[in-house]
């Protein structure tokens, strides 16, 4: 772990540190997507990983590791060893790394689930899916990046491609594995789901712990191999929830209506059953930050979905520019990066109790000059308990990850 005062400026808080955590220059390393489930409870450890880029990895590159890394001292330890690995989540008790190790082609191959102890031992294989999901024809290829797990621990899910090369717009999917059953079901799938960033309602209620936020990406094309061309018209992406057996669709109230676009990013706000998303507006031209609350599915018509409860957050900041952004566990913490400053900067807030307030007590923290260029994004988020903050930097030409301390004293 390396001191790095000079990211810090003239405007940086008094009291915040940065510190580097990896540096091999001639191996890329960052940390894991902010809204993977990657600390343990008590903030003191967390997963990144080596040889990878801010959006994920190389499936066939042997250098792709995972590492826990104890955010006292910075020290880094391997926790898998297979080349493929990929959709980290830490367990909800802080015992185990389950990932999965992606060996599969389109129509064929293998998905392995599996799991670790955070101090390395104990790996075992939970479920293999070496034939078509159960009671349907597909089977998963172009696994994404990111798995989500409940906040029981019992269920994991996470996303693919379920075409067999033979026809275009194919389907893609979302698989939910129940752990200590070793059984997996597709539970929805169609063509326009091919950037899914699933994820888990964190709340401990048992009938919210089963809701989880989707993304929806229309418009855009997928070949018969599985590959997306992106087209740059229509209304958008829009975001649902969806209950994990596949039932209860609902819709959250942002985009879709030609002025207010999603960004591609959002959020639960920590265990609570609101979520938040960074948009883009034609007018203002702002890049806002929107919190909701899921309502009915009425079709894909965003934020004109009847009943849709909605809250601009950021409406407090002059002319927003927000992309990225994460809270603690309790969600009245907060994180992002913004455009102001070379190569974007990071700032700090509180979210309020009243959910119709804004966003308050804004921080400047500081400018990581990162490139943008490719995939050298910032990704900002912080620990559960919102005193530690992590980003990506390639301010040295090669992809590192960064930790910020000292937020819980702004």
């Amino acid at each position: 772990m390396i001191a790095r005062p000079d990211l810090l400026d003239e405007r940086s808080p008094a009291g915040i540190e940065v510190f580097q955590l990896t540096d091999d220059p001639a191996l890329p390393s960052c940390h894991v997507y902010m809204e993977a489930q990657v600390f343990t409870p008590d903030s003191n450890r967390f997963v990144l990983h080596r040889s990878a880029h801010a959006h994920g990895s190389d499936k066939d590159d042997p250098r792709h590791v995972y590492q826990l890394c104890e955010a006292k001292t910075g020290a880094l330890s391997p926790l898998t060893v297979e080349t493929g690995v990929t959709g980290p989540s830490v367990s909800p008790d802080g015992k185990y790394l389950y990932y999965f190790v992606d060996e599969t082609e389109v129509n064929g191959g293998r998905l392995t689930l599996k799991r670790v102890g955070l101090d390395g031992t104990g790996r075992e294989t939970i479920f293999v899916v070496d034939a078509p999901l159960p009671g349907t024809k597909y089977r998963p290829s172009h696994i994404y990046p990111l798995s989500t797990l409940s906040s029981d621990g019992q269920r994991i899910a996470i996303s693919g491609f379920l075409g067999d090369g033979s026809y275009a717009s194919a389907p893609w999917g979302l698989m939910v594995f129940d752990i200590p059953r070793a059984t997996v079901n597709l539970v929805y799938y169609g063509p326009s789901w091919q950037n899914m960033h699933p994820q888990y309602c964190r709340s401990l209620d048992p009938e919210a712990s089963h809701d989880i936020l989707l993304q929806e990406n229309h418009e855009n094309f997928i070949d018969a191999q599985g590959n997306e061309h992106i087209s740059h018209g229509g209304l958008g992406a829009d975001i649902h929830v969806i209950r994990d057996d596949g039932t209860n669709f609902r819709n959250m109230p942002w985009g879709r209506d030609g002025n207010e676009f999603c960004q591609g990013h959002q959020c639960w706000i920590g265990r609570s059953t609101r979520a938040l998303t960074s948009t883009m507006t034609v007018q203002p031209q702002e890049w806002q930050l929107i919190a909701g609350r899921a309502a009915p599915w009425t079709w894909h018509v965003g934020l004109h979905t009847p009943g849709g409860v909605r809250t601009d957050l950021s409406r407090s900041f002059p002319n927003p520019q927000f992309w990225h952004f994460a809270t603690d566990i309790a969600g009245r913490r907060f994180i992002a990066d913004g455009a102001q400053g070379e190569g974007g900067c990071l700032y700090y807030a509180h979210l309020p109790e009243d959910e119709e307030a804004p966003l308050y007590d804004f921080s400047y923290l500081l400018t990581p000059r990162t490139s943008f260029e490719g995939p050298a994004h910032m990704h900002p988020f912080i620990s559960p308990d919102g005193s530690t903050g992590f980003f990506n930097s390639n301010e040295s030409g090669t992809l590192q990850a960064f930790m910020i301390r000292g937020l819980d004293c702004l």
